[in-house]
C-alpha cells in the first residue's frame, strides 16, 4: 500500500541548505521542515537580535505553508530549537506575534548547535483541513 506524499516547494522560502523538501503534504497535513533566520532572497542570517531571528523564521514558515496553500495559523504542533536557553523569554515574546490566540501545542529545544550558524530554528506541522 502506497502512502499519498507530496513534496512542496516554496519559491518564496529560502532554499534549502540539504537534501530535503521545505514540506510535505500527507494524510491531511503539512509536515514543514525547520526553518532557520535566513533572508530568503540573499540566503544570509538576517541581523538583529534573537527576537528578529524568531520573526524570521516564522515568516518563513508562512512562506513554506503559503506554497503549499496553506496557513501557519492552522498549526498543531511546532518545535523551537535554540541555542541558548537564555534566549527563551525573547524567543517566547516574538513568537507570541504570530500566535496570539490559541497557539500550537510546542516544544522547546536547547541544542549545542544548528546549521548556517543560526541561533534559532522552527518546524512545524500544520493541519489541512478537508
Amino acid at each position: 500500500m502506497s502512502v499519498e506524499r507530496q513534496p512542496i516547494s516554496a519559491p518564496d522560502a529560502p532554499a534549502a541548505v540539504g537534501p530535503y523538501s521545505h514540506a510535505v503534504r500527507s494524510g491531511g497535513f503539512l509536515f514543514l521542515s525547520g526553518q532557520t533566520p535566513l533572508d530568503p532572497a540573499t540566503g544570509a542570517l538576517v541581523d538583529g537580535d534573537i527576537g528578529e531571528h524568531t520573526r524570521q523564521c516564522l515568516r518563513n514558515l508562512q512562506a513554506v505553508c503559503a506554497a503549499a496553500g496553506a496557513s501557519l495559523a492552522d498549526a498543531v504542533r511546532c518545535s523551537i530549537y535554540v541555542t541558548d536557553m537564555g534566549t527563551f523569554g525573547d524567543v517566547n515574546a516574538a513568537y507570541a506575534e504570530f500566535f496570539s490566540a490559541d497557539p500550537p501545542a510546542r516544544s522547546t529545544v536547547g541544542v549545542a548547535s544548528l546549521p548556517v550558524g543560526a541561533q534559532v530554528e522552527i518546524d512545524a506541522i500544520v493541519a489541512l483541513g478537508s
